[in-house]
């Protein structure tokens, strides 16, 4: 069997366009719980998997049906697969990651106007944590498809525009990201153009990334 892993450079997607999305939150759970349990989750890539998931299983405790926890609780949980060399235990965690993902999905698809950071929807942060997640997990998976398909809702949603700049810049990095992996250059062109006209946090980021994409 073909062993789980995210590379390097996807693990460095993953945490690096979260990082920068999420400010500010007003669930049942404290704020510094959360900011504790989301600076493990962006911080994964150096050894903190472990330490992310526990995080978010405990709030999840405390908030069973937050589809924002939900998330990310799932995608901590799949990111334990880097964690063991064991390909059932790849495989078991990668499972259980990508239902608790799907399960946040339709938590948030049930009330698809709750606000989640600040002036992001939960709806936009839910499938943007589980599209950055599907797209960075191997192809044998399948979930490539899947992970574009919830990329293209979050930027085709009528309530992106009204997003946190941070979180639209993320989106729209990771969406250049991509577009240039499948050798999409003007597309990416075009995503990293929208990141410096917003002048989101990201806009130095995408002008260096604009002198890389072929012409």
């Amino acid at each position: 069997m073909r062993a789980f892993q995210l590379t390097t450079g996807k693990k460095f997607l993953l945490a690096s366009s979260l990082m920068l999305a999420f400010t500010t939150q007003a669930m049942a759970f404290s704020e510094p719980q959360f900011q504790t349990a989301f600076q493990q989750f962006t911080q994964s890539a150096k050894g903190n998997e472990e330490a992310a998931a526990n995080a978010f299983s405990e709030l999840l405790k405390q908030d069973p049906t937050s589809p924002l926890i939900m998330a990310y609780a799932g995608a901590s949980t799949g990111k334990l697969a880097v964690t063991t060399m064991f390909p059932w235990k790849k495989m078991s965690y990668a499972e259980d990651g990508m239902a608790m993902l799907e399960k946040a999905l339709q938590l948030a698809a049930a009330n698809e106007n709750a606000q989640g950071h600040g002036s992001t929807p939960v709806i936009l942060e839910v499938k943007y944590v589980a599209a950055s997640t599907f797209l960075a997990v191997p192809a044998f998976m399948n979930r490539g498809p899947r992970g574009l398909k919830l990329l293209n809702e979050v930027l085709e949603h009528k309530q992106f525009d009204k997003a946190e700049p941070g979180f639209r810049g993320s989106v729209l990095m990771r969406a250049a990201s991509l577009a240039n992996e499948q050798k999409r250059p003007e597309d990416a062109r075009r995503y990293l153009n929208e990141v410096v006209k917003q002048n989101a946090p990201q806009a130095e980021a995408a002008k260096a990334m604009l002198k890389g994409i072929p012409s």
